[in-house]
């Protein structure tokens, strides 16, 4: 659906050139989430609102969407590795609410395509 799109793999990129952003030390942590959890809580709020903007999605298309979410997650902690159990910064907080709707508006697309 999302993940095997080439918007994705322009997502995936951003992310690894942006990875310098969660490697930097001895920046004080604004956040008691860490990096994976922001990420998780940020892709579910995503989510929740792709679904609930989209009341004809099939049971089983929901299913779809819940999967692709599971994989882009799986990936994210692929990428971050260790550094997604670090405290999040407000850089980094700001970084991850932006990746996450553009994430969303990966599956806003992909939806219309679907539903029409």
């Amino acid at each position: 659906m999302v993940t095997d799109k080439d918007g994705y793999v322009h997502l995936v990129q951003y992310l690894t050139e942006h990875l310098g952003l969660f490697e930097s030390t001895g920046m004080s942590a604004d956040s008691t989430d860490t990096v994976m959890e922001l990420f998780e809580e940020q892709l579910s709020a995503q989510i929740i609102m792709v679904c609930g903007q989209n009341p004809q999605l099939s049971f089983a298309q929901r299913n779809m969407v819940i999967r692709e979410i599971d994989a882009i997650v799986y990936d994210l902690e692929e990428i971050l590795g260790s550094i997604g159990n670090h405290r999040a910064t407000a850089q980094q907080s700001i970084f991850v609410t932006e990746f996450s709707g553009l994430i969303k508006n990966l599956f806003d697309q992909e939806i219309d395509r679907l539903l029409n």
